[in-house]
């Protein structure tokens, strides 16, 4: 079994669990750091190695670093920079874990083991034999939003020993178990950007290129921007407008203009449907399976019935019911049972079942209505 140790708490806890139920886990270091670009501050990689150091004497186990930097660069940092570049809103640490983590750490090295462990919040389900995705008790914490690229392959040799734990739980265990690590605050952000700022690493890569902030409403030229590129739907800080508060609610990248929308919770900032052109489907394709192991018949497929399901598009504890169609000319539509805010393309819609625990999978939004 190996075990995707990073030098957090999370982590080391899960290796300490795995090590009472009787197993011996290789611990494995991910090197991702950006130190070989020039002007910028790794991630505390040398203190992450030797919290892992640490934890592999403290239990006699056997511990390697593999340096994925420049896998990392090519499939995560440039797909960041060129969904950016191209108005979207990019998801690195759901790519890190398909093409990382799960990805190119499998080919070199996770082949040769029958399990690999990581410290993710997260569950597995086995359903009818097969193996699922499923949430956490702690919804705050639940990762399983950055899981939901995942392909069965990956899920089916997968183990999350923190599963049934909340963070607070995890931090006793720690501290119980007397980890170096027990205290250590969680790592923030966006990894390969160590101390960087974002728009200074989005600057760095696309420039500058000043731009009209319009109302949405009235078509009022409000101000200016340094490029479409610094901003997503659905944001409200750093726009420098008084008068508000502002919501960028729409982009035009074609003639680099921010559409915004004053007010604490402007109508337009909100939408209902969600269209996607694929869907990654984790273990079983929704629309075979069912939401309950019942499928869809054909004539049911035909008259354009959906499933219901619950769903997330970011990183947060609260879910939105709604139900998901497969649409005849291709690809998929969402209909949310009430209006989410700031739908942005390039980011992933995950879909759950009404319980609000199995995680079928994601799929890339390319556009949102009201």
């Amino acid at each position: 079994m190996a075990l995707l140790a990073s030098g957090g708490v999370d982590s080391s806890v899960a290796a300490h669990l795995l090590i009472e139920a009787g197993f011996r886990p290789d611990l494995y270091y991910i090197r991702i750091g950006m130190e070989d670009e020039e002007g910028y501050i790794d991630c505390p990689a040398e203190e992450d190695m030797e919290m892992v150091t640490l934890l592999a004497r403290k239990y006699g186990l056997r511990y390697e670093m593999i340096d994925l930097h420049k896998d990392y660069w090519e499939r995560v940092v440039n797909y960041t920079i060129e969904s950016v570049r191209k108005g979207l809103t990019p998801n690195p640490d759901m790519m890190c874990n398909k093409f990382i983590k799960f990805g190119v750490f499998e080919e070199r090295i996770g082949h040769l083991y029958d399990y690999i462990a990581t410290g993710h919040y997260a569950s597995t389900e086995i359903i009818g034999g097969k193996t699922f995705l499923a949430t956490a008790p702690d919804a705050v914490k639940d990762q399983t939003d950055f899981l939901a690229q995942i392909n069965f392959q990956q899920i089916s040799k997968l183990l999350f020993p923190l599963g049934h734990l909340n963070k607070q739980q995890v931090r006793e265990v720690a501290l119980e178990a007397g980890l170096a690590n027990a205290q250590r605050k969680d790592s923030q952000g966006i990894c390969f950007l160590g101390k960087i700022n974002y728009n200074d690493f989005i600057e760095r890569y696309l420039g500058k290129k000043p731009g009209r902030i319009i109302e949405y409403e009235t078509g009022k030229v409000l101000g200016t921007h340094q490029g479409f590129w610094f901003h997503t739907i659905g944001q409200r800080k750093g726009l420098g407008l008084s008068g508000g508060p502002w919501f960028v609610v729409k982009k035009d990248c074609k003639r680099n203009i921010i559409l915004v929308s004053r007010g604490y919770d402007p109508l337009t900032q909100y939408g209902r449907e969600i269209y996607i052109d694929k869907f990654n489907f984790i273990t079983e394709d929704l629309f075979d399976y069912g939401a309950v192991g019942n499928p869809l018949s054909q004539e049911e497929l035909d008259a354009g019935l959906p499933i219901s399901i619950t769903l997330k598009i970011r990183h947060t504890p609260e879910f939105v019911r709604g139900l998901i169609y497969k649409r005849k000319e291709g690809g998929y539509r969402i209909e949310s049972a009430e209006p989410i805010q700031g739908i942005a393309p390039g980011q992933y819609a995950v879909i759950y079942d009404t319980d609000e625990h199995i995680c079928f999978g994601s799929g890339m939004i390319v556009r949102g209505e009201r």
